[in-house]
């Protein structure tokens, strides 16, 4: 085939979550003229990961200096407060604290105070009074305070990222989920199921794809032929919601575990006024399964059949059980919440929608701890964007786009 005649599109995005979406905004911004269409299996979008978390705008903190995560989620909680400014979304910076409760913790504490500053990140060292004029109700034996830390209603960015990308001449399909994909020399054909409203399925023809999948990005990977060299493992994040939100006045976390990718049991005080309590992590049973009835028999066959999943849990079972133990007894849960705020009972916690992160886990059974992003022949897949890739999403889009761009420009 010569130029784009005979092809639908130049691009073919998988996956209308944020990141899918912020990479089609992010194509038609820097090369206009580029013809994407946006495949999404749901009736809208953000109804995954986007549309499931706590709303956490995070400052970038955690993460390794150097890696994607700590440039990108440094970058784009700029960019995604000053987004959200722009489209008058509903957001806040609010700041954050992290609390040590037990003296175990203060050299995981100290050691977030050097990699914040590696990253250039502004960070306050708190005492225990100190905590306390932030979050009178909050108790630890020391704290830092991350003043860039923010909240952001992500599933109204991702519906006004859909907007901008329609408004510069892309097409965003919702109810068209990939069911075949042929990859030739030429490009790529990309076959939907019959739920997208034409009653048969449709056929789009591209230059090039990029899969944004999230929860679905391995599946997607193979159809394309390529090997991902990972699986995803969904783990449910559990949340309640404060009866009195008067209780927390902005963002608490624990001190984290730095050999998983999970921030533990915190509270978030969201764009609402309402407080959200949670998540813990626990295996799920399907790959969208927001709750233990949802249950995939041929989806679960598929994580016990990858290698790292049994290495995953052979390594990490004693911490895998404590979050069971909390998925399973609200009284137990709460226990975890009053080690930072004491003034918790049990009939606080009431129940609020659960998420389920896509975490990549690789087949020598490491969770993957930064995003992943690979290119195959004609393809960009993103392998690996659990949080903060929300709150990335914006540099995330632009990175991905630059890889996809160079693939229309090999021809």
């Amino acid at each position: 085939m010569d130029g784009r005649a005979g092809f639908d599109c130049d691009v073919v995005v998988i996956g209308g979550g944020i990141v899918g979406l912020s990479t089609a905004y992010a194509i038609t911004r820097a090369a206009p003229g580029t013809r994407v269409v946006v495949l999404e299996k749901e009736a809208g979008p953000a109804r995954h990961q986007t549309g499931h978390n706590s709303g956490v705008i995070h400052s970038g903190i955690y993460y390794r200096p150097g890696s994607l995560k700590a440039r990108y989620a440094v970058r784009g909680s700029a960019e995604m407060v000053k987004f959200c400014a722009e489209y008058g979304i509903a957001h806040e910076v609010t700041g954050k604290l992290i609390v040590a409760t037990r003296r175990d913790e203060l050299p995981r504490l100290h050691a977030l105070v050097q990699r914040g500053r590696e990253n250039g990140i502004p960070v306050r060292e708190l005492g225990p009074a100190q905590i306390m004029e932030y979050e009178p109700q909050v108790r630890g034996l020391a704290a830092i305070h991350v003043g860039t830390t923010g909240v952001c209603d992500f599933t109204a960015v991702a519906e006004q990222l859909a907007e901008s990308v329609r408004a510069a001449g892309a097409e965003v399909r919702y109810g068209a989920e990939v069911t075949v994909v042929d990859r030739r020399a030429w490009g790529v054909a990309v076959r939907t199921g019959a739920g997208d409203g034409t009653g048969a399925g449709a056929v789009v023809r591209a230059r090039a794809l990029v899969n944004c999948a999230g929860l679905q990005c391995d599946r997607v990977a193979r159809l394309t032929g390529d090997d991902p060299g990972m699986r995803i493992v969904p783990f449910r994040g559990e949340y309640f919601e404060l009866a009195r939100p008067g209780l927390v006045r902005g963002l608490v976390y624990p001190v984290p575990d730095p050999a998983f990718p999970f921030l533990g049991v915190h509270l978030t005080r969201s764009v609402d006024g309402g407080v959200h309590v949670g998540p813990n992590a626990v295996p799920a049973l399907a790959r969208e399964g927001y709750r233990w009835s949802d249950v995939r028999p041929g989806e679960l066959a598929g994580t016990l059949g990858w290698p790292g999943s049994w290495r995953t849990a052979r390594k990490h079972w004693r911490y895998g059980a404590g979050e069971l133990h909390r998925s399973l007894s609200k009284r137990a849960f709460a226990t975890a919440v009053r080690r930072l705020l004491p003034a918790v009972t049990d009939a606080d916690l009431r129940p609020a929608p659960a998420g389920v992160r896509a975490q990549a886990v690789l087949r020598d059974g490491t969770l993957a701890d930064d995003f992943l992003i690979r290119r195959g022949a004609r393809t960009v897949h993103v392998l690996n964007a659990p949080s903060p890739a929300a709150t990335a999403a914006l540099p995330i889009g632009r990175e991905v786009a630059a890889r996809v761009l160079e693939v229309l420009a090999e021809r």
